[in-house]
């Protein structure tokens, strides 16, 4: 029997997948405060299923689509007028609930709502698998060729602009890559849970980490670890798969911040 027709094979292997692409990616996210702007994002994701679905195209196109469309409007519509997080605040919901209203307009279509809000990893097929790690790939591989200037971009943007370097130019690297997350990411956490694959392994990493590439690195860790562990643990206590991630991820960041208080030197 071919590996791949196991569903646990191929539900492992795209767990493994999103983890490795959102964990580096959520270090970014976690430094340039940008958990809400990954939270409007996956919101927005729900309104590119419902497109997806009403012109019998591509979820992971409408998806991106979307989201894609989400991070210029944000990043066009900021400084004007406009604080950030109410910015984001605002069409975070929006985009959620004129998705949920469009999803209920469809008229022949069948449509499992709770598997694209909280993922369903264990119908994931061969075609699911390689647009995964296709998306994981191009997304590692932005991280890679742009490290310098996005950190560079993120410690400061005087800075970056005196090395030649277009703040706003990085900014949209981080958005291609975000929408490429929640593109593929749906199918495994599920839009609600995006957010939390992206910023908790990142923050559970931080206090180990005495530099950006090796937050990365745990991060990664992290994130691959908590969808091994969730989806084992999903198999035996039969509880929802991508909740159950996210439940390990959030026991890792738990015990990461416990083990720092402890060795932080008691001040009296």
């Amino acid at each position: 029997m071919d590996f791949l027709d196991s569903f646990l094979a191929r539900a492992t292997l795209a767990g493994l997948g999103v983890a490795l692409a959102a964990a580096p990616l959520g270090c970014f996210v976690v430094w340039r405060r940008m958990a809400y702007f990954g939270e409007a994002t996956a919101h927005a994701s729900i309104l590119g299923i419902a497109l997806a679905l009403s012109f019998s195209t591509s979820i992971f196109g409408g998806v991106l689509v979307v989201a894609l469309l989400m991070g210029w409007m944000v990043s066009t519509l900021s400084g004007r007028g406009y604080a950030m997080d109410t910015l984001l605040g605002v069409m975070a919901h929006s985009a959620l609930a004129i998705g949920l209203v469009a999803v209920s307009f469809l008229q022949g279509v069948r449509i499992d709502l709770m598997a694209y809000l909280f993922g369903d990893i264990l119908a994931v097929s061969r075609l699911d698998l390689a647009v995964i790690w296709g998306g994981a790939a191009l997304v590692m591989l932005m991280l890679w060729w742009r490290w310098s200037a996005l950190l560079t971009a993120t410690l400061s943007p005087d800075l970056a602009f005196a090395a030649g370097i277009e703040p706003r130019r990085e900014q949209m690297v981080l958005t291609i890559a975000l929408a490429l997350v929640v593109a593929v990411a749906i199918k495994v956490v599920g839009v609600l849970l995006i957010a939390a694959l992206l910023i908790i392994p990142a923050a559970a990493a931080r206090p180990f980490a005495r530099t950006p590439e090796r937050m990365a690195i745990i991060a990664a860790g992290i994130g691959g670890f908590s969808a091994l562990a969730g989806l084992r643990a999903a198999y035996i206590f039969d509880t929802p798969t991508g909740p159950t991630i996210v439940c390990v991820a959030a026991a890792c960041f738990a015990l990461g911040s416990l083990l720092n208080l402890l060795r932080e030197p008691i001040t009296g």
